[in-house]
């Protein structure tokens, strides 16, 4: 009897352990789409990840900036800032979210982290869906910092883009 109530309980605890997790799948299927509907419009999905060890950037800027063919997106309908500093000219942007909750987690962990980042609120309409939250790691007046910031980002947002604020 003894065995069997911790062969039970051990079942619980390890059913326990698996049902927090987030499913990759979904992440995965979100990207797919996101991938499918490219033509008309990129969209980044990035889960939230876990606590990895990132260095801040340093917003030193350029000895020399090169300018690259970088491509930059706008947004149509606007945007308003819901959180952080005004943007610049260019932004990094390093996920892109329907959900707010979503969007303010990578926001405060990018501020945890030493970014000077930017949860912004869009008026796009994307797959039936009005009102992305985009989240931006860095912003800068000069195309070449904002080149420079994103390249830095690389490794840990492969997906990052600039967005162009007219």
């Amino acid at each position: 009897m003894k065995k069997q109530v911790i062969a039970c309980m051990g079942l619980c605890t390890l059913a326990l352990f698996t049902a927090c997790k987030s499913q990759e799948s979904a992440y995965r299927a979100a990207y797919e789409a996101a991938k499918a509907n490219e033509s008309s419009e990129t969209v980044t999905v990035v889960p939230q990840q876990q606590e990895t060890t990132v260095t801040p950037v340093v917003t030193t800027p350029v000895q020399e900036p090169v300018v690259d063919n970088t491509p930059v997106r706008t947004i149509a309908g606007g945007l308003t800032v819901l959180k952080g500093e005004p943007l610049n000219q260019y932004s990094v942007i390093v996920g892109s979210f329907m959900n707010q909750t979503n969007a303010e987690g990578l926001y405060t962990t990018l501020v945890n982290r030493g970014y000077s980042a930017r949860l912004v609120r869009t008026n796009e309409t994307i797959n039936g869906h009005t009102g992305w939250y985009r989240v931006a790691a860095s912003s800068y007046d000069n195309k070449a910092y904002a080149v420079d910031s994103k390249n830095q980002l690389k490794g840990t947002y492969p997906d990052a883009w600039l967005l162009l604020n007219k």
